[in-house]
């Protein structure tokens, strides 16, 4: 099998995916990223393509050029604009694939520029952390050709279930699931930060260990705050989304957008 895949974005999720595609017999990767453009970002992530084997586009046009399938592997909150920039380059017989994790409105926002060029849309929600699973994370799919675009990387090692025809289904599973990772992921923020100062962080462990004796509350702590930390600019995103999509259903997202602004606050004071 030949087949010409495009990454527009290069950070954890393309780097890891282009890397581990671009092994696979017959598939090329091209990759696209706006901080290519960058003089001080640009020549190290230019590098790390150049050591995986990719090729590093000079644009999108450049990355699109010959490609079957586009994926677009940015941020939440700038899905729609990449679309928006990724379109005039794309024609009818090409595929755009969102798997950024946003609402089933803004998955529709993303799908609008590529139909009117004529590409048809597939939407992807990855319902797992990338990192130790790489191209097996579970993922589902949803739209018109979601079927066949799953089947064709799949055979490439990738596991990703078609939910639907339509679009939405995939993005709404995985947003509501981010409501209880994400939201327990801020609440051991907090609750981590509030026992250690208090100095009563053995007690709270031993009480909540007697209560759920299944779960082991301190690593669980630990995992957590380190995800916030390293991801919580991100993942602010992502909630914001679900925050989003829960107000679209007619109900009260406020609690999706505290467990946003806990993400970011958390995460950009341990920059500092």
């Amino acid at each position: 099998m030949s087949l010409e895949i495009a990454f527009i974005g290069y950070g954890e999720v393309g780097q890891l995916f282009a890397y581990q595609l671009a092994g696979k017999p017959g598939v090329r990767i091209r990759v696209y990223d706006i901080l290519f453009d960058d003089p001080g970002k640009g020549p190290e992530l230019r590098r790390r393509a150049l050591a995986a084997g990719v090729h590093a586009a000079d644009g999108p046009a450049d990355a699109c050029r010959g490609a079957g399938i586009v994926i677009s592997a940015v941020t939440a909150d700038s899905a729609v604009a990449a679309a928006e920039q990724v379109a005039p380059h794309l024609h009818a017989s090409q595929i755009y694939v969102d798997l950024n994790s946003v609402s089933p409105a803004t998955k529709e926002r993303v799908a609008k520029p590529m139909r009117d060029r004529g590409a048809d849309f597939v939407e992807f929600a990855v319902m797992a952390p990338v990192k130790e699973p790489g191209l097996a994370v579970p993922i589902l799919s949803g739209g018109e050709r979601a079927a066949e675009v799953s089947a064709r990387l799949n055979d490439l090692g990738m596991r990703i279930t078609p939910v639907s025809t339509g679009i939405g289904t995939a993005s709404a599973t995985k947003l509501c699931r981010s409501i209880v990772i994400k939201g327990m992921e801020a609440l051991m923020v907090d609750f981590s930060l509030a026992s250690d100062k208090a100095g009563v962080m053995p007690a709270v462990l031993a009480s909540l260990t007697a209560s759920y004796p299944g779960m082991d509350w301190e690593n669980l702590a630990r995992t957590m705050m380190s995800r916030v930390r390293q991801h919580g600019i991100r993942r602010a995103a992502e909630m914001r989304e679900a925050s989003r999509m829960i107000d679209e259903l007619g109900l009260d997202g406020s609690l999706a957008s505290a467990i946003a602004d806990r993400h970011e606050s958390f995460a950009k004071a341990d920059k500092t």
